[in-house]
């Protein structure tokens, strides 16, 4: 009898045991709402090996492609083999620091005597009795993590966090490949995972604070382009090509629209909040800028901005703001998964186990950190960076990705033997490029010198860990002295924040967004020579 592995814990196989059943057994929770018959769709796993030695896929599961099942179907039928899988709703770190602005509260609900009152665009409207608390959920929709603040409406208080995975990474880790999965036979699937999902979080919510769900009243919602037309059911195949936009944003700028943002209700959308519970989406920039890059420039208070500042908002698409309240400059650049666990042997997303801060002695030899302060099992993000500008610091690596000894790999822990290719280099120096062109095409059509920025602003879960020297030193974002740089941790989610608790925000970002000017990366004429600039670890020479 062989083991099998789950979250790198470790139980003896028997035939005919579900991955359920193994999960159940290590109290690791997966998520169900279906009585375990498949018919959820909820229960995905990752089965990184030994898929042979599980039974065949059943009809439940034609929807999932690679390497997927779910875990209610998935049973051992060779109990002598090595099966390794991992839960596909891992928690990854919430962050607890962000960019904070107060506002005067001004949301749609609020209680007027006994009732709550929906302040909406025809007036007015009663839509229950009071039940002692008002609240709203803030959504960031990521393309890898997923996000949920629980505010109260009357004091303005976020009183709950929650994060995950996002449930929709068996259609893809990027959302070129979830266009094309969600234009195939199993359209749909997409959205009605991420709803289950958050339907799952929220019935935590009310369970920890022993709450009604009816006391939920709104969702704002934000999120790349994709991510939030998925999520509100909207055909996405159009941002999958030129020009890649949203229907929402033709609609718009077709004057058939008078907002790129979206409102519809938790029935419509199958929530399980209040009935009459309204959902709102944030307003559209261009193009894959979404609703979240909208959220990040309310969370930094950019109509109010005198001086030009930068925004990086860094993840699987990289979006960049340059500019203040009078001109704004904007561009997406599709950096993909390697900085977050996709395309690196041992790359991870920042779960327990992951390697997040490197450093290298004169011996060659590295000393890590490791989060949960367990053994290694993988690296993450602000890990890499950290590796990358320590190998180019102490010259074991050069600017092109070369180990000085010739080697194809680096050994950076013992424990576990995990290394860093140079293949894994090659997939990183490109999704560097892409952080590196934004930056570089967009300051250069700015045509501000990089001294006259007040701020870098760098922004997103992952980017809030990073060591600003190390992303400076390889290139990953501009040149600017260290002391300029700031992290204002996930603004989109505090931006989402500031959309559920005032109306009068959320106009004037509707407003804003239709001012900022789309940079177009791959127009630019001399794209590819950046590119290739871009791909070197060495700092971002000032344009």
């Amino acid at each position: 009898m062989s083991p099998i592995f789950l979250n790198s814990k470790t139980l003896e196989a028997n035939e005919n045991d579900s991955l359920f059943d193994f999960a159940d057994s290590l109290s690791i929770r997966v998520p169900t709402s279906c009585g375990r018959t498949g018919e959820c769709h909820e229960c995905i796993v990752e089965v990184r090996n030994g898929a042979d030695a599980l039974t065949p896929a059943t009809d439940e599961e034609k929807f999932l492609r690679g390497n997927y099942r779910l875990a209610c179907q998935a049973l051992v039928a060779d109990p002598d083999a090595d099966i390794e899988f991992s839960v596909l709703r891992r928690q990854p770190r919430i962050l607890t620091s962000g960019a904070k602005r107060a506002i005067d509260l001004q949301p749609a609900y609020v209680r007027q005597g006994e009732d709550v009152v929906f302040n909406g665009p025809d007036g007015p409207v009663t839509v229950d009795r009071y039940r002692g608390a008002i609240y709203g959920i803030a959504a960031d929709l990521g393309t890898t993590t997923v996000v949920l603040n629980l505010v109260n409406l009357e004091s303005g208080e976020t009183v709950y966090t929650a994060s995950f995975e996002n449930p929709q990474r068996f259609g893809g880790s990027d959302i070129m490949n979830r266009i094309s999965y969600d234009g195939g036979k199993d359209a749909g699937e997409l959205r009605a995972v991420m709803v289950s999902s958050i339907n799952f979080e929220i019935g935590e919510m009310v369970r920890e604070l022993k709450i009604r769900r009816r006391q939920i009243f709104e969702i704002v919602v934000v999120g790349n382009t994709t991510m939030r037309e998925l999520f509100f059911g909207i055909d996405v195949q159009s941002i999958g090509q030129r020009p890649y936009k949203s229907t929402i944003e033709d609609e718009f700028r077709a004057q058939k629209r008078s907002s790129t943002a979206l409102s519809s209700t938790s029935t419509a959308l199958g929530l399980r909040i209040h009935p009459k519970a309204t959902v709102y989406g944030g307003p559209l920039i261009a193009s894959h800028l979404g609703a979240d890059t909208a959220a990040d420039l309310l969370a930094v208070g950019i109509e109010d901005q005198v001086e030009p500042i930068i925004l990086v908002d860094v993840g699987t698409n990289t979006e960049v703001v340059i500019g203040n309240r009078d001109r704004l400059l904007a561009a997406s650049c599709p950096a993909g998964p390697a900085f977050e666990g996709g395309q690196v042997t041992y790359g991870m997303p920042g779960y327990d186990g992951a390697v997040e801060k490197v450093s290298i002695g004169e011996n060659g030899a590295a000393s890590s950190s490791v989060i949960g302060d367990i053994d290694p099992i993988g690296i993450c993000g602000s890990g890499l960076i950290d590796l990358l500008a320590e190998l180019r610091r102490t010259k074991l690596m050069d600017e092109l990705g070369k180990f000085a000894d010739g080697s194809s790999e680096y050994e950076f822990t013992s424990t576990n033997n995990l290394t860093l290719s140079r293949a894994d280099i090659s997939a990183l120096a490109q999704a560097k490029a892409a952080n590196y062109c934004g930056q570089a095409i967009v300051l250069r059509e700015y045509g501000l010198p990089i001294d006259k920025f007040e701020k870098l602003y760098l922004a997103g879960g992952f980017a809030n860990y990073v060591d600003q020297s190390s992303a400076i030193d390889i290139g990953f974002i501009a040149n600017v002295p260290i002391e300029k740089v700031e992290k204002i941790g996930n603004a989109a989610l505090e931006g989402a924040v500031i959309m559920l608790l005032s109306t009068a925000k959320r106009e004037e970002i509707e407003k804003l967004t239709t001012t900022i000017e789309h940079v177009e990366l791959e127009t630019a004429p001399d794209f590819f020579d950046f590119f290739v600039e871009g791909c070197m670890f060495k700092p971002m020479e000032n344009i």
